[in-house]
C-alpha cells in the first residue's frame, strides 16, 4: 500500500496516544499489588497477569470500535486480520517479569504497521510518567520523548566503535548460546542488564549505544523500531536483515557501532 499522508499519520498517531491512555489506568491499578501470576509455558516461565490481559482487551476494543477495518496482533489475545493492510501490533506489558517484581522498567508497546513494517510506535510508561513515540513514513522520520506535558525530539548519540559503547540486554539467560553476547560484551566499555523495552528508549535518547537480544516476537519490537530509527538509529536482526518478525535483534544509535557489533556477533555465532 502507498505511504500514508501526513494528515493520516497525525490522525493515527493521535489515536495511538488514546490507546496508551486507555491501557494506563488498567496497568497502574495492578502495579505493585499482590497480583496473581499465571505461567504460559509448561517448561520455563513466561508470566501473564490480569493487567496484561485487561490492558490488551481495552486497546483491542477501542481499535475495533474506531477502526474496524484495521487488524490487531496482540501478545495475549492473538490476531485479527486486517481489511486494509494496516495492523496494530500490541504488547500490553512488555517486561511482565519487571512488572510483577515491582520494577518500573516495563511499558505498553503500541505500533501501527503495514506489510512493510511499523509506521508508528509508542512506548508508554505510565508509572514513571514517560512516553516515547516515533514515526517512519516515507521521508518522515521523527522520534519524541514526553514527560510532564513537555514533548522533546530525541536523537541518538554518536558512537564510532565498540570500545566506547554502552551495551544493554534484559538478561543473558535469553540467549540459547551466550557466546555471541559474551564476545560482544568483552569489547564494549560498559554493559547493563534488566532494561526490557525501556533500554530501547535509552538508545533513542542517546544514553545507550547498543541493545542486543534474542527470541523476540513481532509485538516485542515493532513499536520500538520507529522510536529508535526516527531518532537516527538502526534496528536489524543479527544477520543484518529486517527486524519485523523478531528473533535475534540488535538496535544501535550509530550505524558504525551497529556494523562493528554485527561483525562480532556473526563471527561468534558462526
Amino acid at each position: 500500500m502507498a505511504a500514508l499522508s501526513d494528515s493520516e499519520i497525525d490522525e493515527c498517531l493521535a489515536f495511538a496516544h488514546r490507546l496508551a491512555d486507555a491501557a494506563a489506568p488498567i496497568t497502574l491499578q495492578h502495579f505493585r499489588t499482590r497480583l496473581d501470576v499465571a505461567n504460559k509455558l509448561e517448561k520455563g516461565f513466561d508470566p501473564v497477569t490480569l493487567a496484561d490481559k485487561g490492558a490488551e482487551s481495552a486497546i483491542s476494543a477501542l481499535i475495533e470500535s474506531t477502526y474496524p477495518e484495521h487488524g490487531v496482533h496482540g501478545e495475549e489475545h492473538g490476531k485479527r486480520a486486517s481489511a486494509n493492510g494496516l495492523t496494530w501490533v500490541i504488547d500490553p506489558i512488555d517486561g511482565t517479569r519487571s512488572f510483577i517484581s515491582g520494577s518500573p522498567l516495563w511499558g505498553t508497546l503500541i505500533a501501527l504497521s503495514d506489510e512493510r513494517g511499523p509506521i508508528i510506535g509508542i512506548l508508554d510508561q505510565p508509572f514513571i510518567g514517560e512516553r516515547f513515540f516515533g514515526v517512519l513514513n516515507g521521508a518522515r522520520r521523527e522520534s519524541f520523548y514526553r514527560r510532564g506535558g513537555k514533548t522533546t525530539p530525541m536523537k541518538t548519540r554518536a558512537c564510532v566503535g565498540l570500545a566506547e559503547a554502552t551495551l544493554s540486554t534484559t538478561t543473558p539467560e535469553m540467549f540459547a548460546d551466550a557466546g555471541a553476547f559474551s564476545a560482544l560484551q568483552s569489547r564494549v566499555r560498559l554493559t547493563r542488564f534488566g532494561g526490557d523495552c525501556y533500554q530501547y528508549a535509552q538508545v533513542a535518547m542517546g544514553f545507550l549505544d547498543l541493545v542486543v537480544e534474542a527470541g523476540l516476537k513481532p509485538y516485542d519490537i515493532h513499536a520500538l523500531i520507529p522510536i529508535i530509527e526516527g531518532a537516527g538509529g538502526i534496528v536489524t536482526t543479527w544477520s543484518g536483515g529486517s527486524p519485523n518478525d523478531g528473533g535475534g535483534i540488535i538496535a544501535a544509535g550509530d550505524k558504525r557501532a551497529h556494523k562493528a557489533a554485527l561483525r562480532v556477533i556473526q563471527a561468534a555465532d558462526s
